[in-house]
């Protein structure tokens, strides 16, 4: 017996209240995916009428229960759900579904319908969220609860995966941790249907999800995902699981309804059509002649359910009043934390933490970070196994494992992917701003999370450190060389190469004060020199993305060397021989080529002056994507169609052309022609 009770009449003509509207947006909209919101629209019922923990008026409640709905191709589930519970998504934003400037898009995304948690289509993204919202609840509970108040964190992440979401790697990475974390705060539905898009699973999926999760430490239940007894009996069951996540492999059909298209791989993509459509709402007893219907009792259920958790919210915000009167200092870092507060002087002290001896960027940035963690109390992350390389760890504060949620340190495993998707999560969660660290030749490993983390405005700040072939022995494999403009076509991403501890200071700066855009932070593995700037530099240059590191001799330079990270020290040993040369040079360290294309072209005419007659661009990677800025002639000391070779970084310095004395010749050659 389940702890509520449940009017199976009405439950079942709302979940095909919930099958109809699904099928309705997609036919109108000709265009999306009807198979996956009718066949688990039981299992959305039982769980949104019965269990779901929200307030439609508060919709950012911070003990609201998460839902996921990682396969986003059934969107209309979740639309409909929203409109149902009394979200502000009307009817006509329903008849609206794909089209133009509407908030119903074909996947859901963040910011268009509140209630909407994470932007979901990519199969896995929203499988991994999850893990990393239900994480964050673990550490906020960790933090927050008292002895006497446990009023954080003890919420339920719920989530609706699929068929796809089980084949990506990117679940399997996340699911191993969270079993390893003891993440008893996930409750995740498996619509088990045996259907993709070429046909049936066993096409190309053959394992045992069960046993596969068994081995993952989780706690697996396997139900009718029809029957809404056993679809209530297994919530409770996975409420009381504490200890492991929950995964609830509902055997489902999909279509469920459609006389003649269930369990088959057409419905998972297209419209049921017309006649198809009248033959459901016929065979469920529904008025054939009507579209996006929905009874009084569908909404009435759902209005009753809301009314109950309204009782539990309310009790909920006079414990959190009675929290804060009794735990002013905490209550004042919570405060801190969920507006993610940055010191005013914030540069200043991270300038003041820098070593005086010059290192490699990568160590710096180590420093640096000690600092910001003591300063912003949001702050929290880890690496994918390479601490040790990448110097993040944050040393004031211990690591989070099972049952030990009061860190700020994360071990992800090697599990780069997942590293960035669950940190996605937590920035998705708020109060947070999660970094994750790796080589930079593995971003491409993490390159759906960024690119995602781009599309929903997320602080996500990802560090890559061995930026360059200057990691020398390892290696063409662990050499980026195209990374680098890889990540800067990714629209919405800041990406940051700082050359010396003093960029890096602010680079970091820059990337804690923007709350609406994830960070690639690019530092070196090799030492680089504190650099020596011209005496009217201030660190607002910094902030522009380029400025000018070294003046020419007179106010006309003829040549501008752009350079970036440890390039910028060639670049001004170039400018040194050149200058013997009467030759008159201008050096410009470029942190963020983004950040120097949207200035004004006043402020990019201060950098490249009229007087100019060609740039040269110093960077040890691939010369994509760096314009010829005012037309003028580009001559390229940069990577282009070849990796790099194992070798030590100074021979490979050498062998590369990367020498103040290799770019002097270049640049010199390009006058001679």
């Amino acid at each position: 017996m389940t702890k509520i009770s449940i009017d199976h009449k009405l439950s079942k003509k709302t979940a095909d209240t919930i099958r109809l509207l699904a099928a309705d947006g997609v036919q109108k909209a000709n265009s999306g995916h009807p198979g996956m919101p009718m066949g688990m629209a039981d299992c959305a019922t039982v769980l949104w009428t019965k269990y779901l923990k929200y307030n439609p008026k508060d919709p950012k409640w911070a003990d609201r229960d998460r839902f996921i709905l990682s396969g986003g191709h059934g969107s209309m589930l979740i639309y409909s759900l929203l409109h149902l519970a009394g979200y502000d998504i009307s009817l006509e934003d329903l008849k609206s579904f794909r089209q133009w400037g509407s908030c119903t898009p074909g996947h859901p995304e963040v910011g268009c319908v509140p209630g909407i948690e994470t932007t979901t289509g990519p199969l896995g993204q929203g499988f991994t969220n999850a893990i990393g919202m239900a994480l964050a609840a673990k550490m906020t509970g960790a933090q927050f609860n008292t002895e006497k108040r446990q009023i954080f964190g003890t919420h339920h992440v719920y989530s609706f995966c699929g068929d796809g979401d089980m084949m990506e790697g990117v679940t399997s990475e996340a699911a191993s941790l969270a079993g390893h974390l003891g993440l008893g705060n996930i409750i995740f539905f498996y619509d088990s249907n045996h259907i993709t898009i070429e046909g049936k699973t066993e096409l190309a999926f053959t394992e045992s999800v069960e046993d596969r999760f068994i081995a993952y430490n989780w706690h697996v239940i396997e139900i009718d995902g029809h029957n809404h007894d056993e679809i209530a009996q297994a919530i409770e069951k996975g409420q009381e699981e504490t200890e492991k996540p929950t995964l609830i492999i509902a055997r489902t059909h999909i279509g469920f309804g459609s006389p003649n298209q269930h369990d088959t791989s057409a419905i998972h993509g297209s419209p049921l059509g017309d006649e198809e459509i009248k033959e459901t709402k016929k065979a469920l007893g529904f008025p054939e002649d009507q579209s996006f219907y929905v009874p009084d009792e569908t909404r009435e259920l759902f209005q009753s359910h809301v009314n109950s958790v309204k009782t539990e919210y309310d009790t909920w915000q006079n414990q959190y009043n009675e929290w804060q009167d009794e735990n002013s200092a905490l209550a004042a870092v919570w405060e801190k934390m969920i507006n993610k507060e940055i010191p005013g002087d914030l540069e200043q002290k991270l300038i003041d933490a820098l070593p005086e001896k010059t290192n490699a960027t990568r160590n710096l940035s180590g420093v640096i970070m000690q600092a910001i963690a003591k300063e912003v109390p949001s702050f929290i992350g880890g690496s994918a196994d390479l601490d040790p390389s990448t110097k993040t760890f944050l040393k004031d504060f211990p690591a989070i494992q099972k049952g030990q949620y009061n860190g700020r340190n994360f071990h992800f495993g090697i599990r780069e992917h997942a590293m960035g998707s669950i940190n996605n999560g937590i920035a998705l969660y708020g109060g947070y701003i999660p970094f994750g660290s790796t080589f930079m030749v593995f971003s491409d490993y993490m390159r759906p999370s960024i690119r995602l983390a781009a599309l929903m405005n997320l602080q996500n700040i990802f560090i890559f450190t061995h930026d360059s072939i200057f990691v020398g022995e390892d290696g063409p494999t662990h050499q980026p060389v195209e990374q680098l403009a890889a990540l800067r076509t990714i629209p919405n991403l800041l990406v940051l190469r700082p050359a010396d501890g003093l960029e890096t200071a602010l680079c970091w700066a820059i990337a804690l004060r923007d709350q609406n855009i994830p960070t690639a932070l690019i530092l070196t593995r090799q030492t680089v020199p504190a650099l020596e700037r011209d005496a009217s530099f201030t660190n607002d240059d910094v902030y522009k993305g380029a400025y000018v590191i070294s003046k020419e001799k007179n106010d006309e330079p003829e040549t501008v060397i752009l350079a970036s990270g440890s390039e910028v020290e060639f670049a001004l040993t170039a400018q040194k021989i050149l200058e013997k040369k009467s030759m008159s040079v201008r050096v410009v360290s470029v942190p963020s080529k983004e950040l120097f294309e949207k200035q004004s072209c006043e402020y990019q005419r201060t950098i490249i002056p009229e007087s100019a007659k060609a740039i040269a661009v110093v960077e040890a990677g691939i010369s994509f994507g760096w314009p010829n800025y005012f037309n003028l002639p580009l001559i390229k000391v940069t990577i282009d169609n070849r990796f790099g070779a194992s070798a030590p970084y100074k021979l490979l310095e050498e062998k590369f052309g990367f020498t103040g004395e290799n770019i002097a010749e270049k640049i010199e050659t390009f006058y001679k022609k």
